[in-house]
């Protein structure tokens, strides 16, 4: 394999927000250092991200955006329903999400297709751990395979303790526990420590997910080792797998210089950035908290009820991304007809959908980030150097907020204890009222000691995650090295095949030499 120009890496993201986001980003970082790179995913995906994708094609990378069709309809989903956001907005039962990941795995025809119609096969392909179906591909075609982790090292190590030691299996839903075998004291629930697909009836997708990431070629993490080193270090000692952290990869140069692509990272926003910037500018330092709870955690409308009452009592100045208020009527009535936006016009800066976050992150006017907990917005928030109020909803989310909260010191808890879903139906979602939130905001944004010396650690791991990523440091020389290694991979295959040929052909007698030829001349 000759120069960097002429490798070629197609990344292969899950259909959801919190995963695609960073995918593309790691694309363009690949692509910043000369390899051709190009995602593929499905039509409504493509058009969310075009935005960070056409930026990084103005300021001159080789990147591409490749639309596979999606089998939805055929699988009994909506015509367009094609990301795991768009399923939990009117689609909550497990077998909903049980048909859009059987369309998910199908998409493995489409991108074997693909991938043999190009004039020379790609040197690597990196999937989602939640895209195992690309292994087959991978093994078809001979085309070496990285898994990406989209949670935090924290997260995967702590399922992998948890599957090693057998806890899963002896405990029940809401029994407390001790990781076992944990770099650092952590303790949660089978119901706040799940792994992806560790649900029943997904039995499958579980073991296709492990089998696949136990004969992949390598694992990278969105994630620096400043935060997460031992945790890293760890999994990669119990994978027995060359692994790179490569994050964050929001605090990449390449995506801060950006301004359109940073508005529009991950979706097309629903309010103008530039009129949040101008209602943030006339705000003082640090006195504004953002709230956000991502694409997919949807609060119920008595438990929003309670967070708004909260907000308000507060006193303190907010943004919120309300997602709920494009579909969910009683969300509609609570800030119209009961007022709520009305009362507190003069502090607050209501967005009825999708906000362009790490603009909102970014203005100094910003002093916290009352936040989900999802990876992607935690590690904006980290390399931002804003505290968290954290409020976890599923999967990995209650792992970031021990990290927040316990291992970095940079979060305040909310008090949720479980997910939404185990709360019995009388509570109607409700975990925070009122009062403990306006009394945890305070906590956050206030004066004292301990809020002080969150907000210095705050800037201390922001500064840490800039350095990872410049030139020099541990993810620049991480990224370095994967490119590396991919190059000597493809270098040893095309050795190999070439090597190889001569038997193949006598074995042949000679015969069908053209048919070898062909499929050896791409490699």
């Amino acid at each position: 394999m000759g120069t960097l120009s002429e490798l070629h890496f197609v990344l292969v993201p899950l259909a959801a927000q919190g995963h695609i986001i960073p995918m593309v980003d790691v694309a363009r970082l690949i692509a910043a250092r000369g390899p051709r790179v190009t995602v593929v995913t499905t039509p409504v995906n493509a058009a969310r991200n075009r935005a960070t994708v056409d930026g990084a094609r103005r300021a001159g990378l080789p990147l591409e955006l490749v639309e596979l069709p999606f089998s939805g309809p055929e699988h009994g989903l909506p015509e367009g329903m094609e990301a795991v956001d768009q399923l939990t907005a009117g689609a909550h039962e497990l077998g909903m999400f049980l048909k859009f990941f059987q369309a998910i795995w199908n998409l493995a025809g489409p991108l074997e297709e693909y991938i043999q119609a190009l004039p020379r096969l790609p040197v690597c392909l990196i999937a989602d751990l939640c895209n195992p179906w690309v292994a087959a591909v991978c093994e078809r075609l001979g085309i070496p395979r990285l898994v990406m982790h989209c949670p935090s090292a924290y997260f995967q190590l702590t399922v992998n303790c948890l599957i090693t030691h057998g806890v899963y299996d002896r405990v029940d839903e809401m029994e407390p526990f001790e990781v076992p075998g944990f770099p650092v004291r952590a303790v949660g629930m089978k119901a706040t420590m799940r792994g992806f697909f560790q649900y029943p009836g997904a039995e499958k997708e579980y073991h296709d997910t492990l089998d696949a990431e136990a004969t992949a070629d390598g694992l990278l993490f969105n994630t620096f080792r400043g935060i997460e080193g031992t945790f890293l270090d760890a999994y990669a000692a119990a994978l027995g797998k060359p692994t790179w952290a490569v994050g964050p990869t929001c605090a990449s140069s390449t995506m801060a210089d950006d301004a359109d692509s940073k508005a529009g990272r991950g979706n097309t926003a629903d309010v103008d950035a530039g009129h949040i910037v101008s209602w943030l500018d006339a705000r003082p330092p640090a006195s504004v908290l953002y709230v956000s709870f991502g694409s997919i955690a949807q609060l119920t409308a008595k438990q929003l009820a309670n967070l708004a009452r909260g907000l308000e009592a507060s006193g303190r100045p907010f943004v919120w991304a309300i997602k709920e208020a494009k579909g969910d009527a009683a969300v509609r009535a609570l800030l119209d007809e009961e007022g709520f936006e009305a009362r507190v016009k003069d502090r607050a800066l209501l967005v009825r959908g999708w906000a362009p976050q790490v603009t909102i992150l970014s203005h100094p006017a910003v002093g916290g980030f009352l936040t989900h907990c999802g990876w992607n917005g935690t590690l904006e928030a980290l390399s931002i150097g804003v505290p968290a109020l954290t409020w976890p909803n599923i999967a990995d989310q209650f792992c970031g907020e021990q990290l927040l909260v316990d291992v970095l010191g940079v979060g305040v808890r909310s008090g949720v204890k479980i997910p939404a879903m185990y709360l019995p139906a009388e509570a109607e979602g409700v975990q925070v009222e009122s009062g403990d939130i306006e009394k945890a905001v305070a906590e956050l944004m206030g004066d004292a000691p301990e809020a002080a010396a969150r907000r210095s650690r705050a800037k201390e791991i922001a500064a840490e995650a800039k350095a990872a990523m410049e030139e020099g440091g541990s993810s620049h020389s991480d990224l370095t090295d994967l490119i590396n290694y991919v190059s000597e991979l493809s270098r040893k295959k095309e050795h190999k095949n070439s090597t190889a040929l001569p038997s193949a052909v006598a074995e042949l007698g000679g015969k069908d030499t053209g048919k070898i030829e062909d499929d050896t001349s791409v490699l």
